[in-house]
């Protein structure tokens, strides 16, 4: 493939549709075609939520009270709710109850800091919060510390709502494709956090495309614990799932005993997550001597993080499925690629671009790797209806990454094999991801970098099996006499656990160039235990 050319993915069979037909048939909204599941399968069942069952008839209905509830509550057209809280029904309703309203949803993870979520609150400047208490403990803490009114609503059970507040709305655009649904943030405590402005259409299109790639169809059970406040969580696992008809089972977190309990006893079908909940169900089993017990699961696939051919193998030996892969980021809603389902990959390709997406490689600079085979390598960019709208009232941030005429650079580097297979080289951003979670290492260095005895520090990612951890190199004031139990503990009251470094090395002073600019290269090697370069 030669750099810098223009290719489109092409047109393909999806349940015997084509992909421009899906296309042409998306509704300009989230919440129309789960609607049209009410009405059209009425007894399907739709969503389970603890010892919650809901057929596609009561999710109708629960979503049409919510939207008169919500414009009770002062909820305009154009105007943006934050939720702060984890997978529930309250969540998925309240996201399509806005949907019918015009409104955006801002959805947080309460698992975020205080610090966090205080400056997305204040960049969202949402019209009112709500809170998802009866489904996680630490939105309730939020809710309190903001003073919202708690209430047990009579069908999504306990919530705090938040006071309405004098905020702007936004112009509401009649097209999906340009009215955002959803704002997803991806960053958090230093600088100002950017809200990731995502249309409906977009989001539909992974819900159509991507999900119906994966059989999701009435009468597959889905198993929802990626966080929808994840846009892997959001668009692919629940609109993908309520989209094509299917039953999903909003899970709060990931818990290796729950799992391996649903699969066996609730017969799911469908499994998606990110790689280490793979490792870590695996290392559940072996460490009691259990066998996995699935009975009906037909589909695996692993997303948000690197996938390594190790864990691939030992997955699918334990389950005895293939576990597919995929590539995509926040500001693509998010998938760019994914392995087909009758893929049966060794090697670890993200599978080909989604039908229908436009996509190019750019020429390196000159610091930029080469692929060890030969193949050309040029960093990522791409066009389509799942593209991000822009960052939230960021226009300089947005024109850093977003052309004029919508082509998005993804910030990876990327290589394609002979037969369309895409394979990610390494990241051109100095992203962490971790779980799942995306992490800025200069989110980490500023949390690290506020301690009075720090000088300098540098966070760095370090691969292990099917994840990544954190290393934060720290030097010191001279004189001073940091414990690393000190440390940690200042860093536990400022960051979210998935953010905190692995490991803390204390160093006498960083490498860097002649400049002062640090030599991340040598301490990603350093971290990796690898001989400095």
């Amino acid at each position: 493939m030669a750099l810098s050319v223009t290719h489109r993915a092409p047109d393909e069979r999806i349940f015997g549709r084509l992909a421009s037909e899906l296309l042409a048939e998306l509704p300009e909204r989230l919440s129309t075609r789960v609607l049209d599941n009410a009405r059209r399968i009425p007894d399907q069942p739709a969503l389970v939520d603890g010892e919650i069952r809901w057929r596609y008839a009561d999710l109708g209905r629960e979503i049409l009270e919510a939207r008169e509830w919500l414009a009770s509550l002062g909820i305009r057209p154009g105007d943006r709710l934050m939720t702060v809280g984890e997978n529930s029904r309250a969540l998925v309703v309240l996201l399509l109850a806005a949907s019918e309203l015009d409104a955006w949803v801002a959805i947080v993870n309460s698992r975020l800091s205080a610090k966090e979520i205080d400056l997305i609150r204040d960049n969202c400047l949402p019209r009112r919060i709500f809170y998802t208490s009866e489904a996680s403990p630490d939105a309730e803490a939020h809710g309190r510390r903001h003073g919202a009114e708690p209430l047990v609503h009579p069908s999504l059970g306990a919530l705090r709502v938040g006071a309405l507040t004098d905020s702007d709305p936004e112009p509401v655009e009649a097209s999906g494709a340009e009215q955002v649904a959803v704002m997803i943030y991806t960053s958090g405590t230093t600088g100002t956090p950017k809200g990731v402005m995502l249309t409906h259409r977009g989001i539909l299109y992974i819900a159509s495309i991507s999900g119906g790639m994966r059989h999701l169809s009435e009468g597959q059970r889905v198993y929802g614990v990626l966080p929808m406040s994840h846009v892997f969580g959001l668009s692919s696992v629940c609109m993908g799932s309520l989209y094509n008809g299917a039953c999903l089972y909003t899970v709060p977190r990931f818990d290796a005993a729950m799992l391996l309990d649903a699969l066996k006893r609730e017969r799911i079908t469908v499994l998606q997550g990110v790689p280490a909940m793979y490792a870590r169900t695996l290392e559940f089993l072996r460490q009691r001597g259990q066998a996995l017990e699935a009975p009906a699961l037909i589909y695996i696939s692993a997303g948000g993080s690197p996938l390594d051919a190790d864990i691939k193998g030992r997955v699918e030996t334990a389950f005895s499925l293939t576990l597919h892969n995929g590539y995509g980021l926040t500001e693509a809603s998010p998938t760019i690629s994914q392995t087909r389902i009758d893929d049966r990959h060794v090697s670890n390709t993200v599978g080909r671009v989604l039908p229908l997406l436009e996509y190019r490689l750019e020429p390196l600079g000159a610091s930029g790797d080469n692929a060890d085979d030969g193949d050309e390598v040029g960093e990522l960019w791409v066009r389509g209806p799942n593209v991000m709208k822009g960052y939230f009232r960021q226009p300089e941030a947005t024109q850093a990454c977003l052309s004029q005429d919508g082509w998005l650079n993804t910030g990876d580097i990327a290589r394609i094999d002979e037969d369309d297979q895409l394979y990610i080289v390494g990241r051109s951003k100095e992203l962490i991801i971790r779980s799942g979670f995306n992490i800025y290492p200069p989110d980490v260095e500023a949390v690290i970098n506020e301690h009075p005895d720090v000088t300098l520090s540098a966070v760095v990612g370090r691969q292990v099996s099917g994840n990544e951890e954190v290393v934060a190199f720290v030097q010191c004031e001279p004189g001073a006499n940091l414990e690393e139990t000190v440390l940690r503990a200042f860093i536990a009251e400022r960051l979210a656990p998935y953010k905190r470094p692995s490991q803390i090395v204390m160093v006498e002073s960083l490498p860097a160039t002649a400049s002062g600019k640090i030599l991340k290269g040598r301490l990603r090697n350093l971290a990796q235990g690898k001989e400095p370069s």
